[in-house]
């Protein structure tokens, strides 16, 4: 690898003028962090993601929630700016500032005007490759985990999705919540976290998206600088990449059931999936969006609409290297949860026999299509679009290819996967008062 990096430019984008819109390019540097940009024409922000290869999946029982405490603590503070510091330097700007954590990357993030984005990256720099970590910042911010752990235990509808992913994959990483329980963090220490920092957040498990009004070169340069304190960018490596799968493993069919003596029921019923890199994730696209992902959906019209049987349904497919699910969520009055799981199951019955007709396949890629182009219009959606695709899909597509592929999905396509997913034996979690 050349002394600066090797850098190449992956998209080029123009208007019917020839005018370039946009602009993706991609450098690699010898410490093995990724930088990857997009320039857009016509904007004044810029929106800058530090991706970190690590999330709750790669935590011992031991650590479960440690990737999340780690980002909590990483806005604690660094040799040289206080925990104050470090919000007044994006606050005094206008910026946003925040930071997520998932079951397979951590990622820390920021939107400020174009000529504010120096600002940006110096303070991710700092706070990525230099934190403190002290005993006393772990102390007060466990109490602040452990209410928000209590604050998730109050929301049904995160408890019965943390449930559903439990009965799919057990006691595993991937069954495990991302927050952790509260014996996991109440027993977590300061040196555990601080082996897991080193372990996890290093150059070559990292990549950096930026997108805006902004110059490629430009951010290379202020990465250097920003991320190359203490040295953090000297060793050579190349950058590490998610092992992935078009097999999902397996997951444990059966129910779960947590009852608590609230107002509501709220359910999921759902199948195995299929992983993020399938090549049919885009007719489950269309598939998952005709079914329930919008007010014409099957299951709203019928569920809601036809039946007034719950005010929220609706479908989802969450996808990771090696696993999946596809799953239907309400929420809806004790006396009318067997009628609810009726009809859902009814519905899925129907759609596996029969498939979709053409006018629900043809509405499903017309609302994706819409949902995909109008999401991609400011800084921080195509900031979060670049960095995941480097970090966790190794293949960035332009928008146009992804697009046609959602174009190309035809009724059989639906029609098979519908029948592949909806014969399976089924996954059901429950939370509510009992019968």
């Amino acid at each position: 690898m050349q002394k600066n990096g090797t850098t190449r430019t992956l998209h080029t984008v123009k208007d019917a003028d020839g005018a370039v819109t946009s602009r993706v390019r991609r450098t690699v540097l010898p410490s093995g962090l990724r930088i990857v940009t997009e320039q857009m024409a016509g904007t004044r922000s810029a929106s800058i993601g530090v991706w970190v290869a690590v999330g709750s999946r790669d935590e011992t029982p031991a650590l479960h929630g440690c990737s999340h405490f780690l980002e909590h603590l990483l806005f604690k503070g660094t040799p040289e700016r206080s925990a104050m510091d470090i919000s007044v330097a994006l606050d005094a700007v206008g910026g946003e500032f925040n930071a997520f954590t998932t079951k397979e990357y951590t990622v820390f993030h920021a939107r400020v005007l174009d000529e504010d984005l120096p600002t940006a990256v110096d303070v991710l720099g700092d706070m990525v490759t230099a934190s403190t970590i002290t005993e006393a910042d772990v102390e007060a911010e466990r109490d602040v985990i452990l209410d928000e752990i209590a604050m998730h235990d109050d929301d049904p509808d995160d408890v019965v999705h943390n449930l559903f992913a439990q009965q799919a994959w057990g006691d595993t990483p991937l069954g495990r919540p991302i927050a952790g329980t509260e014996a996991s963090i109440t027993a977590m220490t300061r040196a555990q976290i601080h082996r897991f920092y080193v372990r996890h957040y290093r150059p070559d498990n990292m990549v950096i998206s930026v997108a805006g009004n902004i110059d490629h070169t430009s951010v290379v340069r202020q990465v250097r600088q920003a991320f190359g304190r203490g040295g953090f960018l000297d060793a050579e490596a190349a950058p590490t990449h998610t092992e992935q799968s078009e097999k999902a493993r397996r997951v444990t069919a059966g129910e779960s059931r947590t009852v608590r003596p609230q107002e509501q029921v709220n359910l999921v019923l759902g199948v195995k999936g299929i992983t993020r890199t399938d090549p049919r994730r885009y007719a489950l696209g269309v598939l998952n969006t005709a079914l329930g992902g919008g007010t014409s959906s099957r299951l709203f019209q019928e569920v809601r609409e036809l039946r007034g049987l719950a005010y929220s349904v609706y479908s989802f497919a969450t996808h990771h290297a090696d696993a999946g699910v596809v799953g239907v969520s309400v929420g809806c009055l004790p006396g009318k949860y067997d009628a609810v799981l009726e009809t859902v199951r009814n519905e899925l019955a129907k759609v596996a026999a029969d498939g979709l007709t053409t006018e629900e396949v043809e509405r499903g890629k017309g609302q994706l299509k819409g949902g995909l182009v109008l999401g991609l219009e400011d800084s921080g959606s195509r900031m979060s679009r670049i960095g995941k695709a480097e970090l966790v899909h190794d293949e960035l597509l332009t928008i146009d290819e992804v697009v046609a592929r959602i174009e190309a999905v035809t009724v059989e396509d639906v029609a098979l996967l519908a029948n592949e997913l909806f014969t399976q034996p089924e996954l059901l979690a429950v939370v509510g008062p009992t019968k």
